[in-house]
C-alpha cells in the first residue's frame, strides 16, 4: 500500500556536507549521522524486500515508513494490517553484540573493539507506536488487536541479552511469524478494511526534518552559496537566459535552481524570502529571483513585498 518516503534527512545531510569546508569541525559529526541514517535506511529497505519477494494473501495490507497524522508525531517503519489484527515492525540496524536492558530501558551495543554505545530501547519505541496506532484506530471504531516485534535488518546482528516480553526477528522469519499470529476476535468487513486502508494513506504525513542549522548549530556564514554544478561540483552558476552555466567548467544546466532552493530548505530555514533567494542564488534581479521561485509552485504567506515561500509545509 505504501513505500518508503525519499529521506529528506539524508538529502539535507549531505547537501551540508558539500557546501561545508572539507576541513569544518562538524564534518566528521554530518558524516558519521548520514552513515547512520543510511544504514536505517538499509534496513528498512531489507524488510521491504521480503514483504515484495514473498507471497502474502490480499488480506494483507503492508505500509512501509508511515506517520498518520495524531495528536503525537510517529512513524512506524513498517505496519502489516489485516482483518484480523494489526503488526508493528521497529527495524534496527545496529552491528556489535546487542544487550536489550529493562531498568532503565536501554539498548546497549559492544563492538568489536570492545567500545559500547548505548541508544534509546527499542521496545519503548516499539511500544509507543503501538499504543498510538491502537488509539488512532480506536478513534475511527476499529477495534483489532495490534501486535510487534522489533527486526534486526542482519544475522550478524548478535543478541547476547534479548528483552523479556518482546519478539525479536530476522527479516526471513516475518512471513512465518505473521502466519503465526491467532485470527480469532473480531474481523473487519472488507469494506471497512480498505476504508481504514485508505485512511492510513490519506493520514500520513511525510517527516520534516529540521534544518541542518538548527540541528548541529552551524552559522549560515559557514555554507558556501550558490548553485553547484553536477559536472564538476564547483559552485557559483551563473544565471543566464533559460538555464545556468558553470564558470568552471562551462557546463549547463537548465534546472540548477531548483536543486540549491531546495537545498536551502533542507540546511537553513523552513521558509524562504525573495532576498534570502537572490542572495542564495547569486542573481541581482528581484523579478528574475520571483520567477524562479513560482516556477516551484510552493506554498507562501504574505503580500508581495513581504511574502515568504515554503516548499515544506504542514497541514
Amino acid at each position: 500500500m505504501k513505500n518508503r518516503d525519499v529521506s529528506l534527512t539524508l538529502e539535507g545531510l549531505i547537501a551540508a556536507q558539500l557546501r561545508v569546508a572539507v576541513c569544518h569541525p562538524l564534518q566528521p559529526v554530518l558524516a558519521a549521522k548520514q552513515r547512520s541514517v543510511e544504514a536505517g535506511i538499509g534496513g528498512e529497505e531489507r524488510v521491504a524486500e521480503v514483504f515484495r519477494k514473498h507471497p502474502f494473501s490480499a488480506d494483507h495490507h503492508i505500509f512501509h515508513d508511515l506517520s498518520p497524522a495524531w495528536r503525537e508525531q510517529f512513524q512506524m517503519d513498517s505496519f502489516v494490517l489485516t482483518p484480523w489484527f494489526g503488526t508493528v515492525l521497529e527495524v534496527k540496524n545496529i552491528g556489535g553484540v546487542l544487550e536489550f536492558k529493562d531498568n532503565p530501558p536501554q539498548l546497549i551495543r559492544t563492538r568489536e573493539d570492545g567500545h559500547q554505545d548505548g541508544y534509546e530501547s527499542p521496545v519503548v519505541q516499539l511500544e509507543r507506536n503501538r499504543e498510538l496506532i491502537n488509539d488512532w484506530l480506536w478513534s475511527r471504531n476499529i477495534d483489532i488487536p495490534i501486535f510487534g516485534a522489533i527486526v534486526l535488518a542482519y544475522p550478524k546482528q548478535i543478541v547476547a541479552i534479548p528483552p523479556k516480553d518482546t519478539k525479536i526477528l530476522f527479516p526471513r522469519l516475518i512471513p512465518s511469524f505473521l502466519k503465526s499470529i491467532p485470527q480469532h476476535g473480531n474481523k473487519l468487513d472488507h469494506e471497512t478494511f480498505n476504508w481504514i486502508s485508505a485512511e492510513l494513506l490519506k493520514s500520513h504525513q511525510p517527516f520534516i526534518p529540521k534544518p541542518i542549522c538548527e540541528s548541529y548549530g552551524i552559522p549560515f556564514g559557514d555554507f558556501r552559496t550558490g548553485g553547484r554544478c553536477e559536472a564538476c561540483g564547483g559552485f557559483g552558476m551563473i544565471k543566464l537566459p533559460r538555464t545556468w552555466c558553470c564558470p568552471q567548467c562551462g557546463a549547463v544546466d537548465h534546472l540548477v535552481h531548483q536543486r540549491t532552493i531546495r537545498e536551502w530548505f533542507l540546511i537553513f530555514k523552513r521558509q524562504i524570502t525573495n532576498r534570502e533567494c537572490r542572495e542564495f542564488l547569486g542573481v541581482d534581479d528581484i523579478h528574475t529571483a520571483t520567477r524562479l521561485l513560482q516556477s516551484m509552485n510552493m506554498d507562501f504567506d504574505g503580500t508581495y513585498k513581504n511574502r515568504t515561500y515554503h516548499l515544506f509545509k504542514r497541514d
